[in-house]
């Protein structure tokens, strides 16, 4: 509609033509008596061809400087309505409509493209694009860069270099896909679910990957089903052992009436008596045993309060001290911040820390100069870490995801139920708990607590 005008201009000079070049053809045709006329006719039809094309040739150059406009996407270019002839107004004009209404996509896109930004950035879950022919990177946030340890990746081959078995796992995991794998990060175990998508742009394919930390919730889908197998196994065993117990006592109390004691085969029972004793002993120390991982199970509330660490850290000090003197062990503590608290169970707290003491003493015992740390922090989310360390003989690193599986233990005498407790403790409290360890070198043991405290 806007170049209606122009329209009518260019008919209106194609009609006064046809209607001059009408004329003159009539005017030759009547004969020399007319020729005069053509002395009008003729100039006129050249100027009008030559006015035509002048016409068209000024439109044309408006197009071409629209069009490279356009091309250069220079929507800031305006073309001046008021200096232009009459017949091309209406054709600036349309080209400024057509500019502004480019420009404000642009800035809605541009907009867009910001928000989607921040959205990235934000977001804990690490991503990254890269060109699968190619293998050049597209986009990647700043949570893969902390969750994988990268600064930077040109291409996603050079994450081979780092990381070649999560390398190897990306480039043959399928569009649509997820798998769970596990990295170490700071000698520590972490599950990431790795997630698979495609999505085409400028006749490119660029594969997508999302990396979502899985642990806190893996830590507790497992808790919750170690918790049910406990209840079904210490169930089981109880009703199995304790008759089995109550049977070799009532047995053991028969052999020793007087009517047997005193009988002539009574020295050919002491081996039978013997056995049945230890038969009645084993079983109360397995049951004994099968009621101490009732404890996982029983802790269901949490009296919290509001605690200083300062406090909590003195606690400790004083009740472990008689054991770190006489076992020559050096205890430090690290503690910037005195006002530092949590919102805790104080007495499942210090069960958790003295738990994670006794075990670093039976750590660093073999040492020359055994030292236990105990710190605290706060990190820049706002979750507290309180932390134990040793310098004792480390963990290899196969054995660090299965410390904190009931029954587990990497002690010949130690029962696995520790630092199954300790975890449970501390996801009741909505945090967590991690180890750094190093083979040969030393562990510590993290205790994160969520702002809220639970």
């Amino acid at each position: 509609m806007i170049f209606n005008r122009y329209e009518w201009r260019l008919v209106l000079r194609v009609i006064l033509m046809f209607i001059t070049l009408t004329a003159t053809s009539v005017l030759v045709e009547k004969g020399s008596g007319y020729y005069m006329f053509l002395v009008i006719t003729i100039p006129l039809v050249i100027y009008e061809v030559i006015d035509l094309i002048r016409f068209q040739k000024k439109a044309q150059d408006e197009v071409s400087q629209f069009v490279e406009s356009i091309h250069y996407r220079d929507f800031s270019r305006h073309f001046d309505v008021r200096k232009a002839p009459n017949e091309l107004k209406p054709l600036r004009k349309g080209f400024n409509d057509i500019n502004t209404t480019f420009k404000l996509i642009s800035r809605e896109r541009e907009t867009q493209y910001h928000y989607l930004q921040k959205i990235l950035e934000l977001v804990d879950t690490g991503i990254i694009s890269y060109e699968q022919e190619s293998g050049e990177t597209g986009w990647i946030n700043e949570a893969f860069k902390k969750l994988i340890g990268v600064p930077y990746l040109k291409t996603i081959h050079s994450l081979e270099k780092r990381e070649e078995v999560l390398y190897q796992e990306i480039i043959k995991l399928k569009p649509g896909d997820s798998k769970i794998l596990t990295i170490t990060r700071n000698q520590q175990l972490v599950k990431i679910l790795v997630t698979a998508s495609v999505m085409r742009s400028e006749d490119k394919i660029y594969k997508l990957i999302a990396f979502q930390n899985v642990s806190e919730a893996l830590d507790e889908t497992e808790s919750k089903a170690w918790q049910k197998l406990l209840n079904v196994m210490t169930h089981e065993i109880m009703n199995s052992v304790a008759p089995i117990s109550s049977l070799a006592d009532t047995l053991k109390n028969r052999l020793q009436s007087p009517e047997i004691a005193n009988s002539p085969v009574s020295s050919q029972l002491e081996d039978l008596e013997l056995g049945i004793d230890t038969i009645k002993r084993r079983s109360e120390g397995l049951l004994k045993f099968t009621e101490s991982y009732r404890s996982l199970n029983k802790i269901t509330k949490l009296d919290l309060t509001k605690i200083l660490v300062r406090n909590l850290f003195e606690s400790l000090n004083r009740l472990m001290r008689p054991t770190l003197e006489k076992k020559h062990i050096e205890l430090e503590i690290i503690l910037r911040d005195p006002a530092l608290a949590i919102e805790a169970d104080l007495n499942l707290i210090e069960q958790v820390l003295i738990n994670l003491l006794v075990n670093a003493i039976e750590a660093v015992k073999d040492r020359e100069h055994p030292l236990l740390t105990l710190s605290a922090e706060v990190l820049s989310n706002g979750k507290t870490l309180v932390k134990v360390a040793d310098n004792g003989l480390g963990m290899p690193t196969e054995l660090l995801d299965k410390i904190f599986i009931p029954f587990f233990s990497t002690r010949k005498t130690g029962s696995g139920i520790g630092l199954s407790l300790c975890k449970q403790i501390m996801l009741l409290h909505k945090g967590n708990i991690q180890v750094q360890s190093t083979d040969g070198v030393g562990s510590t043991f993290i205790l994160q607590f969520s702002p809220s405290g639970g």
